[in-house]
């Protein structure tokens, strides 16, 4: 008796065992028949198949990675379109346009020169600590900047007059250059922040700043307006604060480019590589008038940040708020 009732276990487990088998036979056969269909159907019609690959559409493949299904990135091709056909002439328009004009005020209307002239005695305004940190940053952006229109810009003005050899070996080195200096550009910019940040509080007479160009206009109207300015006039502040957002974004978007082991979407690179170069063309047109307004364009400007000492007369000019603060708490220092 309990032989035959084991006997009747054993055949229904084998039935069982059997159908499972069976049913999954089926769906294997039944899955590769619909693989099949699907090859076969895009050796019939290959204009078919093309069109989804260029669509994007995913596939089958062995190969690991991101969206290794994926033949055409799609949305990589759309923002390469939007690169070449915005981006890089933006750069280029930073780079000729804003340069140029800022020459043609030069020889129209020239320097802001010191109503007073020169009084021969130097007034402390930068620290031995914000100049290092200022040059740092600096010189990192500058070779930044080179490094980068070499590269977005190297195949139109560099790449047609040299041989393959020499352009490859150009570009290797702008791109190595440009992955090396970016960390060092990061950290300077960083520690400027945080240091001068206090310093770039915008105030209401930062307006009136603006509405007399700064006093640097030399005829008309304008010409002789000093407008009151503290530590950092309205323009320094301006260039300060897109420097802090655009350098955040310029950044934080070359990290993603730079780092594979993110593991980032292709159109999240893309994204980034757009991003990239919208913040770069900003920041190249700013830097350029920064220059410009530091150097050729204010009398005496620039020796601030090579001794950290100003003309006293340049401070009363230029930042008189700021002069007339520190002589009245006492901490106004010349230069020995």
């Amino acid at each position: 008796m309990l032989n035959n009732q084991l006997n009747k276990s054993l055949r229904s487990l084998f039935a069982l065992l059997v159908l499972v088998m069976g049913l999954g036979f089926a769906t294997t056969t039944l899955a590769a028949d619909e693989q099949s269909s699907k090859q076969q159907a895009g050796k019939e019609n290959p204009a078919d198949l093309w069109r989804a690959v260029k669509a994007g559409d995913s596939g089958f493949t062995t190969a690991q990675g991101i969206e290794p299904g994926v033949l055409i990135n799609v949305g990589g091709n759309e923002g390469r379109l939007l690169r070449d056909k915005y981006i890089t002439p933006a750069v280029a328009l930073a780079l000729v346009g804003v340069f140029g004009a800022f020459l043609i005020f030069y020889f129209v209307n020239g320097p802001a020169r010191l109503s007073k002239g020169f009084s021969g005695k130097m007034v402390e305004r930068w620290s031995k600590a914000d100049i290092w940190l200022h040059w740092i940053m600096a010189i990192a952006c500058l070779i930044l900047m080179l490094t980068g229109l070499v590269i977005l810009l190297g195949k139109f003005a560099i790449q047609p007059y040299v041989s393959n050899s020499i352009w490859a070996g150009i570009i290797a080195f702008c791109k190595l250059v440009h992955d090396w200096v970016g960390p060092v550009f990061i950290v300077s910019w960083l520690m400027c922040i945080v240091k001068w940040m206090p310093l770039q509080t915008i105030k209401m007479y930062d307006i009136k700043w603006f509405l007399v160009v700064g006093g640097y206009i030399n005829f008309g109207p304008f010409k002789g307006k000093h407008p009151d300015s503290g530590f950092a006039n309205a323009g320094e502040k301006m260039w300060f604060w897109t420097l802090v957002f655009f350098g955040l974004f310029i950044s934080v978007s070359g990290m993603m480019l730079v780092l594979p082991g993110l593991d980032l979407p292709r159109e999240a690179s893309m994204v980034a590589l757009l991003v990239h170069g919208v913040s770069a063309a900003i920041l190249i047109a700013f830097t350029i008038v920064h220059i410009w307004m530091a150097t050729a364009l204010s009398e005496g400007g620039l020796e601030s940040m090579i001794s950290g000492y100003c003309d006293e007369n340049w401070a009363i000019q230029h930042h008189n708020l700021w002069y007339d603060e520190i002589k009245a708490n006492g901490t106004l220092k010349y230069q020995d």
